[in-house]
């Protein structure tokens, strides 16, 4: 609540009721109504890269999609990361039924990000943008999970363990090339996304967006939409056709599926187990489906 506080009073903010808003993993969020009455958000990230990163992509975006708007933003001291303020959006994160009209819609909004064109294979950071190496999206991907290895292995059993690393062998040797580079949310899941009605109001949580291959960003929507509702796939594939062609998803989310799992175990065990436990239950049982478990 500290931190708060200090964000408060560095945007000189009259405040009458900080409400914490739940399901932010990585960056702390608060709802404020302001005295006047107006409601609005503040974003404590993770770390600075993150605040400038969000920055940067609500900027980039605010013509494009519908985002937060940044009313302020600041940069932090030696024990703050900083802070952003936005603009509320009236909506409530899409956790309940999708029907037709509203997937196709999310499909069309997702396309539209992707046609986003980036400067190159990489992110925004505290100042400026960083290519990856070689500006090589395949082998980032294969950088990341090799980097995932060791600390990965003190969570799963050996037998899984092994059978992921020979399952993604087998499963990115058959990826195909990749396309952008675009701008990919890498959190593209219902919490992110505000409906009002059957409509969508708006699309948010972009700190860990960046410029890559749209062929990451399809592992959320088909695990905690399509999956949970079958019948939501071809309006969401129909409404993406109506800004850009689809990918053949059936080359790449079996691989996606895996990397994505395999990086939320290690990211557990980075956050902490024990607090991020269903988490991790749920990515175990992801990465057993995946190998054949």
């Amino acid at each position: 609540m500290s931190a708060i506080l200090k964000v408060i009073d560095k945007l000189k903010l009259n405040v009458s009721n900080i409400e914490d808003v739940p399901e932010s993993f990585s960056s702390d969020v608060y709802k404020l109504t302001l005295a006047r009455g107006e409601n609005v958000f503040v974003k404590i990230p993770f770390n600075k890269d993150k605040l400038f990163r969000e920055f940067q992509m609500l900027e980039t975006l605010k013509e494009v999609l519908p985002v937060p708007n940044v009313l302020d933003i600041w940069y932090g001291d030696e024990d703050t990361t900083g802070a952003l303020l936005l603009s509320a959006i009236q909506g409530m994160p899409c956790t309940g039924a999708i029907d037709e009209k509203l997937s196709y819609q999310i499909g069309m909004y997702h396309a539209m990000l992707h046609e986003v064109a980036a400067p190159g294979y990489g992110y925004h950071v505290t100042g400026g943008y960083r290519l990856l190496d070689h500006n090589d999206w395949r082998f980032y991907i294969q950088h990341n999970f090799a980097k995932w290895k060791e600390p990965s292995s003190e969570i799963l059993d050996a037998k899984l363990h092994e059978r992921c690393l020979l399952r993604f062998e087998e499963l990115f040797s058959a990826l195909p090339d990749p396309d952008g580079p675009c701008m990919v949310h890498m959190d593209f899941r219902p919490g992110n996304i505000l409906t009002n009605g059957n409509e969508v109001a708006g699309i948010i949580d972009f700190e860990s967006a960046r410029g890559g291959s749209s062929e990451i960003d399809f592992t959320k929507v088909n695990r905690y939409i399509w999956e949970a509702d079958p019948r939501t796939k071809q309006p969401f594939i129909e409404g993406y056709r109506s800004i850009r062609p689809m990918l053949n998803l059936e080359n790449v989310l079996p691989f996606y599926n895996l990397y994505d799992a395999f990086s939320a175990v290690v990211w557990c065990k980075n956050r902490g187990i024990e607090k991020n436990q269903a988490f991790l239950q749920e990515n175990l049982i992801t990465l057993k489906n995946a190998v054949g478990n």
